[in-house]
């Protein structure tokens, strides 16, 4: 007969948990809630009076060309940086990971930038890539590219996805390390003798292998592109030149904290919620059905 265990309860795990759950209240659930209720009102610019509209802001989103413009814009915005930041981290971790002499030092140098503000690295792409006193500039200028991104739409967008992709490297860098570092050893070898080379090995054998990381960071990236380079787009380009680099993050700013509308503003929040909470769910899903299999 099973004997039933009691275990005496203790306050100390509900103090453990208490600050991350205060936080969580204080700076996520509680300033969610009152974006989805601003976003059912149209208020006064100065806060002196409000409306209760439903979701006539949405629909005024969806009919506003302005909008859909930086919802596109987005969308290639994101799909960009997150290609090549993570086409670069793979291809640099497939590099470290064969390196046997001072390995440690060049890890540390590829995790370096990863530790930058995003508007420092912004600050640093702007120096970089100024028209007038930026090196870049200087050498494109050989090649016959007049480069000029306080002007051409096209360059400065080129541009805050270089700056962005570079900054989000260094994160994408670690995991696929500690994912090829995953792959026992064994199964490169036995591909090594059966003649398969370097490259057709990391075909074949290592990016299927790390397919799950893969997926997680797409997924990572994805958020970072729509949430965290609102700071590398507000040191380069502050959404121009015209709204040429205006993403979604960014209108956010720009329609509620400049041109003062308020219950837009809110609903555009709501909006961007929903697709990181769609995109965390789609990859919880695969999380899931990975573990199944």
């Amino acid at each position: 007969m099973l004997k039933r265990v009691h275990f005496p309860s203790s306050p100390l795990p509900y103090m453990l948990v208490a600050p991350q759950l205060a936080i969580t209240l204080v700076f996520f659930i509680w300033p969610a809630s009152q974006a989805m209720y601003q976003s059912l009102l149209i208020e006064d610019a100065f806060g002196l009076g409000s409306e209760f509209v439903w979701f006539e802001n949405f629909e005024v989103l969806w009919q506003d060309q302005h909008y859909l413009d930086a919802f596109l814009r987005t969308a290639v915005f994101s799909v960009l940086v997150a290609a090549l930041s993570m086409g670069t981290a793979l291809i640099l971790a497939g590099f470290a990971q064969r390196v046997v002499k001072g390995a440690m030092f060049y890890r540390t140098l590829l995790i370096w930038p990863y530790a930058v503000a995003p508007v420092l690295a912004g600050a640093l792409w702007v120096f970089m890539f100024n028209p007038t006193l930026g090196i870049f500039p200087y050498f494109l200028e050989f090649v016959g590219v007049d480069w000029n991104h306080y002007l051409n739409g096209n360059q400065a967008m080129a541009l805050v996805i270089m700056a962005a992709a570079w900054k989000q490297v260094a994160y994408n860098f670690l995991f696929y390390l500690a994912a090829m570092q995953s792959i026992p050893n064994s199964v490169i070898e036995a591909a090594a003798i059966d003649g398969a080379g370097p490259g057709r090995r990391f075909v074949t054998i290592i990016l299927p292998l790390i397919s799950p990381t893969t997926f997680f960071l797409l997924v990572i990236n994805m958020v970072y592109a729509f949430f965290e380079t609102f700071g590398i787009i507000h040191a380069v380009t502050q959404g121009g030149p015209g709204s040429a680099t205006t993403i979604l993050v960014y209108k956010v700013f720009n329609d509620g904290f400049v041109g003062l509308d308020l219950g837009g503003s809110a609903a555009q929040s709501v909006i961007l919620m929903v697709l990181v909470v769609a995109m965390t769910v789609v990859q919880f899903r695969y999380v899931e059905r990975k573990v199944e299999y």
